[in-house]
């Protein structure tokens, strides 16, 4: 594992010995000498990680980490502050500024190198969340960086995994103030809690009587419904060996004994952020992909989407030997509905039209807007009078019942055409069906509408 690390240090020196440290480990390094060049580094998008030095004249590190941190651009980027500092309210100051990890000089190069480690998979796993989620804003949705770094890493919901009744209740109580917290101090129901509850972030004790919080870890690590949550370990200063295994392992953070109340609220309010901004950027994704294959007005299936599918559905249909048929439906004087009513009016009918069609179908039917007023279902496994059956359903659904409009304060009758074509043993693609099923609908529409026509056999 690699990464571009920035370290931004005003003494050269010290630049000079964390860079052969980290060179030594095949990282690639990159340096600033003062706060302004490593924030134009970062917004260049050159670096993976920063190692930052508090002390430095004119911007201090705090700042530094403070402008990265609310900066959409930036604010997803690690950042670990090494500072010959070393009491709980610089720690406390400096994760408050932002930073996720805060270590004191002199350094200790496997305590360095893990944090780095641990820190820079964190990168990767969001690194191409975000270059997908930068394209949902071209598609209309809100800047998901912004509304991501706005995060407060607040009301969370924290399980903690804990078997000594002193450490829950002093836990608990600094926690439960800012955070929903349940406790469990058994590590397999706490691992069957984690994988059935929403929870925000897991913190495990490796101080558990005859458990083993590293295994419980590893376990969350491994499953795909626990994989995201943040992990943060509690340990005793003897425990140097297991923290670091335990950040190999996945583990984001960790908390030595006697635990300082500030900083377990400002470590868990990271953690809760982090997981947060990762899940934002994940629907953001996930939003993308739905505008992709959606029409975004009736929300059935596009036509781009359509095509492709459809493609495959008559594909296994001819291999397997195996019936498919298509409904092609048309509302009937649509125009008539625009025009008298307005374009509102008839983009109420048009998502109610989709909700009917979609009430008289299966799971496993596609339907699609291929656009304007026309719906296409697809029907696999399904022959000539069984498709034509489907087909009146939706048509007396549509025809029994007024369409509201105008935001429910007028009632409209509509009524639907329907063509109907099957697979045949001939046809070289979809196209075949589609154009008898476009034939029919015309000759729907030609008898009086209001009616089914199914393509006929010959």
């Amino acid at each position: 594992m690699t990464a571009r690390v920035l370290v931004v240090d005003d003494i050269a020196a010290n630049v000079k010995l964390l860079e052969a440290r980290l060179t030594a480990e095949y990282f690639d390094v990159v340096t600033a000498l003062g706060g302004r060049e490593a924030i134009a580094i970062c917004e260049r998008g050159e670096a993976d990680i920063v190692l930052l030095d508090v002390m430095m004249p004119g911007m201090d590190g705090f700042e530094v980490c403070r402008r990265l941190k609310r900066t959409p651009a930036t604010a997803h980027i690690p950042v670990i502050m090494v500072t010959a500092l070393d009491q709980p309210r610089d720690r406390l100051q400096g994760l408050d500024a932002g930073a996720d990890d805060f270590l004191t000089k002199p350094l200790d190069d496997a305590a360095l190198l893990a944090r780095v480690r641990s820190l820079t998979r964190l990168k990767e796993m969001t690194d191409e969340l975000r270059s997908r989620a930068m394209a949902s804003a071209r598609l209309g949705i809100a800047d998901p960086l912004v509304a991501a770094a706005a995060e407060t890493g607040l009301n969370g919901r924290i399980l903690l995994v804990e078997d000594r009744p002193n450490a829950v209740e002093r836990i608990q109580s600094a926690l439960s103030t800012f955070h929903e917290v349940e406790v469990e101090g058994d590590v397999q129901q706490a691992a069957l809690r984690a994988a059935e509850g929403s929870f925000d972030s897991v913190i495990i004790s490796l101080n558990l009587q005859d458990q083993d919080g590293l295994r419980l870890c590893s376990q969350l690590r491994s499953l795909e419904r626990t994989r995201n949550l943040s992990v943060l370990l509690m340990g005793e200063a003897e425990d140097r060996a297991r923290i670091l295994r335990g950040l190999d392992l996945g583990a984001h953070d960790f908390l030595l004994r006697p635990i300082d109340r500030n900083e377990l609220l400002a470590r868990v309010r990271i953690q809760v952020r982090r997981k947060r901004f990762t899940e934002r950027l994940r629907d953001s994704v996930q939003s993308s992909m739905e505008m992709a294959v959606r029409d975004q007005l009736t929300g059935l299936h596009n036509r781009r989407f359509m095509d492709s599918r459809l493609a495959m559905m008559f594909d296994e249909s001819a291999l397997r030997a195996r019936s498919l048929a298509i409904l092609l439906l048309d509302i009937d004087h649509f125009k008539a509905v625009n025009d008298s009513w307005g374009h509102d009016a008839g983009d109420e009918v048009l998502r109610e039209f989709a909700v009917r069609v979609r009430a008289c179908t299966r799971g496993i039917d596609l339907v699609a807007r291929l656009g304007g007023e026309e719906i296409v279902v697809v029907l696999p496994d399904t022959g000539r009078a069984a498709a034509s059956h489907v087909a009146e359903r939706i048509r007396e659904r549509v025809e029994s019942e007024p369409f509201a409009i105008q935001n429910g304060t007028r009632d409209i009758r509509v009524t639907v055409s329907v063509g109907v074509a099957y697979r045949r043993a001939g046809d070289a693609s979809s196209a075949d069906i589609m154009k008898r099923a476009d034939d029919a609908l015309y000759r729907a529409k030609d008898g009086g509408r209001n009616r089914v026509i199914v393509a006929s056999a010959a």
